[in-house]
């Protein structure tokens, strides 16, 4: 595992959390661990793989409710669940919320790591994806005005006769802005181009 990944773990029995992070060390896993909930909002969540390994039953504002406020504040970590009083509606309520495993103690080492390593690996690809939507979002951005209507328009499907009608312009002007979008874009084809004003759009609507 990179030196960079952390898996942070949050449980008011002192005892889970030393077992929790010796075993992570044992496995050459960075560990930060915390009493509650409130001790973990005011960290600063690092821009590398992470993930969470999370009490159910904790003082307070319970695991489950703790997922969903992450959600409700957009903050995106895999999480892993674990908990000695489990039950089928508590394990479907973690997992509909996103959670990579609900795991009910006692339970074997290799479970949890095994969970762990998951989760490390969800937030590594989301991480690079985010980073991707980044740069493509960058390129667009020095598109004019003009260029997005015309990407627009190509991504659709239209013609440049099409386009030069729809906005009263030369189909030579409409070819010249139609290359500059390709070249911005870094568009090898109009496949590429319509790929990426897909993913432009998923990103804008997130």
């Amino acid at each position: 595992m990179a030196e960079s990944e952390l898996v942070f773990v949050i449980d008011d029995d002192e005892s889970v959390r030393i077992a929790v992070a010796n075993l992570l060390e044992a496995v050459n896993l960075r560990a930060q661990v915390f009493a509650s909930t409130e001790e973990f909002f005011k960290i600063a969540r690092p821009s590398t793989p992470c993930c969470l390994v999370l009490d159910v039953q904790l003082p307070g504002t319970s695991g489950l409710q703790f997922q969903e406020s992450l959600a409700r504040a957009g903050i995106r970590i895999p999480i892993i669940f674990i908990t000695a009083h489990g039950d089928i509606p508590m394990a479907m309520r973690a997992v509909r919320g996103g959670a990579i495993e609900f795991l009910t103690k006692p339970f074997q080492k290799e479970e949890l790591l095994s969970a762990i390593h998951r989760g490390l690996d969800a937030d590594r690809a989301w991480l690079h994806e985010h980073a991707g939507d980044a740069a493509l979002q960058a390129r667009f951005e020095e598109l004019t005005a003009r260029e997005r209507e015309v990407m627009e328009m190509v991504s659709a499907g239209l013609a440049n006769k099409q386009i030069a009608a729809e906005l009263e312009l030369s189909e030579v002007t409409v070819k010249i802005h139609r290359s500059r979008v390709m070249q911005k874009m870094q568009a090898n084809s109009i496949a590429d181009l319509v790929r990426m004003s897909d993913r432009l759009k998923r990103s804008f609507a997130q």
